[in-house]
């Protein structure tokens, strides 16, 4: 054999005693890296405690990083407060319904689209028509979960909040009225205490608006009651016409003397 053909089998020899050793080192390194992984599932599996330590961490280090990032704090757990919905997620009559009300009222489809779904389900319960529930809502408030009338009704079905108070203890206190939802229900617990006692729904708007003694109520009961109908007829997909959009909500016929303190509390708390 020439030297030239030594060198070559030396260097053949070499690089593959290079070779040898590498995929040893790394076949042992991943050996070792699937063992520390193993180890550490088995003892976060055995200590939830500090898996759960650890995901705190993870994320109190992401969020931190996302508001140095953003400028500003961050709460990924915000949707979860938001009453919304997509109005394409819901069923073709209750869609027809958000649509309708979005454009008339002019707020936004998504929070509508919640209230709606809210009132047919509870509707559904209760044995009142959805759309009415959603027509006393309109004609009160304006879709409004904020709105507070010059004698303390407040939020979107204009509950007297300090009146009915009872009746928010379940959810937490009286400042669940401003809750969008948890008025709704309250509300149309009230509606249905009222219409109950007056044994008719027209008789049961009277004394919901607090008009059950008085000769006239402002025109609240027609008011709701037409507006009542014009729901029915979009969710039954019968087109009605939009009227001009309501520039500033109504919370409720005009007060009257000696009348506005029963503002939706004429049945005392039970």
């Amino acid at each position: 054999m020439t030297a030239l053909g030594k060198i070559a089998q030396g260097l053949r020899t070499f690089a593959s005693d290079v070779a040898q050793g590498f995929f040893e080192i790394t076949h042992n390194g991943f050996a070792l890296l699937g063992l520390a992984v193993v180890f550490s599932v088995i003892t976060l599996t055995a200590r939830p405690d500090l898996r759960q330590a650890g995901e705190t961490k993870l994320i109190g280090w992401l969020q931190a990083r996302q508001e140095a990032t953003l400028g500003l704090p961050v709460n990924a757990e915000a949707i979860d407060r938001a009453t919304a919905a997509n109005p394409k997620d819901l069923p073709k009559q209750q869609a027809a319904v958000a649509y309708w009300l979005s454009k008339k009222y002019r707020v936004a489809p998504e929070p509508v689209s919640a209230l709606v779904a809210e009132a047919y389900d509870i509707g559904e319960r209760t044995k009142l028509d959805p759309t009415l529930i959603l027509a006393v809502m309109a004609i009160e408030s304006g879709f409004n979960p904020f709105a507070q009338s010059p004698v303390g009704a407040q939020g979107l079905m204009q509950v007297m909040t300090r009146v009915h108070s009872d009746k928010y203890e379940s959810f937490g206190g009286k400042l669940a009225a401003f809750d969008p939802v948890t008025n709704l229900r309250v509300g149309v617990k009230v509606l249905q205490e009222c219409i109950a006692r007056a044994g008719s729904l027209e008789g049961g708007l009277r004394y919901y608006v607090g008009a059950a003694n008085i000769e006239d109520d402002g025109g609240y009961a027609g008011k709701v009651m037409a507006e009542h109908v014009r729901l029915r007829q979009v969710a039954t997909g019968r087109a009605s016409p939009l009227p001009p959009p309501q520039s500033i909500p109504a919370v409720g016929p005009p007060a009257k003397p000696d009348s506005g303190e029963d503002k939706v509390a004429l049945l005392s708390q039970s």
